[in-house]
């Protein structure tokens, strides 16, 4: 067997996985890429009662988001530019999707929203908000799968893959809608891109996910660093599936960059550092442990002593974890600098939103916590797995299992309690959205009544015609 390969067990599929070189730097950072384990072969029938059980449970993580909006359910109501931009684009150009908004080009909503215009036009609002929860129900399954190679517990791996589900900051504005759904894309881009599919086709996915994620929400660009750790770390071609889909959505999205800075873009409207500095501690930190307890804290405490003691809180978790979990350092570094990164370059580019104030039903700009709050559960879920795992033969003492037992009791217990309390609660998507019913009749009634064969509504702040051969009876 040549050095510093891995042989698979299955004696038919004798092929070698090249390893990170031993010792250095970069074995260190070959930590980030583990291989992950082989999966067992499998009669037809277990293979497909395992596929009808992922299908349920992307469909019941689907149904539990949709729940997580009170008052009027989501279903009936449309949010944001689903309905001012990407409906009334497809109803009176379909299939023009190539059309940049806000300085780049929002690919995956403008694609649902085409598909959207072939129902009735009566159950839109219910498909952009099922498209939404669908998204990301399949990001939170295609987690639980790339993270194997990373937490070898299922149970933590299902965990995590809750955690994005009942993400605490998700009702504010980012969940169950077709505008915000690229949001859920960039946790899954970041576990693919520490991911190392065995097959060609986790390859092509992990290379769809990224093409797709980058050409719909351009902080997807931010994961540089992580992509080239992995080309200096993996030197095998078939390691950057995912690389290249990446590189292929930065080079889609140049053009409507370009001529979105030419324009009106929120990309030119920069936050100062301080800013941006301040929105990571006060959207980021204080709430890593849920909104509703960063209020609890600041009723006491103020907003900056609240966030003092929960970034103390959040030293002595990770200090834990880096001090004796050596196999999670890499990834523990990685995913803390990624959520910085994505969080302050986010809301520096789009620096209207730093300043605005912070209300209970209010978090300008939590879009841009998804990914930093997410990767804070995750580097805390990889830490107790490694702790979790066995030791080595003849270095494992009586009682060691004790103390990671508790503490990853103690983890599911605050997650479970943070999910519980903030599973429902009112925020911009649930107060800054239309009740679509009314305008959906007064759309019908308007076409049935036209002589030109065209309307002309009001959607948002701006005018457009729509044709009413495209509106679906």
């Amino acid at each position: 067997m040549i050095p510093g390969t891995r042989r698979f067990k299955d004696p038919a599929r004798a092929v070698t996985e090249p390893q990170p070189a031993a010792g250095g730097f970069r074995a260190a950072l070959g930590e980030l890429f583990p291989l992950p384990p082989e999966a067992p072969t499998r009669a037809w029938g277990p293979r497909a009662l395992s596929v009808a059980v992922q299908v349920a449970a992307v469909g019941i993580a689907a149904l539990v988001m949709l729940l997580r909006i009170p008052g009027l359910p989501s279903w009936d109501t449309i949010y944001a530019e689903d309905y001012w931009e990407f409906l009334t684009q497809a109803i009176a150009q379909p299939w023009h999707v190539f059309i940049g908004h806000n300085g780049y080009l929002q690919f995956l909503p403008r694609v649902i929203a085409q598909f959207v215009i072939y129902l009735p036009l009566s159950q839109a609002s219910l498909a952009f908000a099922v498209a939404g929860a669908v998204v990301a129900a399949c990001c939170a399954l295609f987690v639980f799968h790339a993270s194997a190679g990373h937490i070898q517990s299922v149970k933590l791996r299902a965990l995590l893959a809750a955690a994005l589900v009942l993400l605490p900051a998700a009702p504010m504005e980012v969940i169950d809608s077709g505008v915000n759904s690229p949001w859920y894309l960039l946790p899954a881009l970041f576990w693919a891109a520490v991911w190392r599919p065995r097959t060609r086709a986790g390859m092509a996915l992990a290379a769809v996910l990224a093409f797709v994620t980058v050409f719909s929400n351009i902080l997807g660009i931010l994961l540089v660093p992580v992509l080239a750790v992995r080309l200096y770390v993996l030197r095998r071609p078939r390691e950057h599936a995912v690389t290249a889909g990446w590189l292929a959505g930065c080079l889609a999205q140049v053009p409507f960059v370009i001529s979105g800075y030419q324009g009106d873009s929120r990309l030119t409207r920069h936050a100062t550092p301080g800013q941006s500095l301040a929105f990571y501690g006060h959207n980021v930190l204080l709430p890593s442990f849920g909104w509703h307890m960063s209020w609890w804290l600041r009723s006491f405490a103020g907003i900056n002593g609240a966030t003092v003691l929960v970034t103390a809180v959040l030293a002595v978790i990770f200090g834990v974890i880096l001090a004796t979990q050596v196999r999670a350092r890499a990834f523990v570094v990685t995913a803390l600098v990624t959520g910085f990164i994505s969080a302050v370059g986010g809301i520096t580019l789009n620096g209207q939103l730093a300043t605005a104030p912070l209300l209970p039903a209010e978090q300008p700009g939590s879009r841009y916590t998804v990914l930093p709050l997410f990767l804070i559960v995750s580097a805390v879920i990889v830490g107790a797995d490694c702790a979790l795992r066995r030791r080595a033969p003849g270095h494992r003492r009586a009682g060691t299992g004790l103390k990671p037992a508790v503490a990853v009791t103690a983890l599911v217990a605050v997650l479970a309690a943070t999910w519980a309390v903030d599973f429902r609660d009112a925020g911009w998507r649930s107060g800054w959205s239309w009740t679509w019913a009314p305008i959906a009749a007064k759309w019908e009634h308007d076409c049935a009544h036209s002589r030109t064969g065209e309307i002309v509504e009001k959607a948002g702040a701006s005018y457009q015609t729509l044709p009413c051969r495209n509106i679906t009876q």
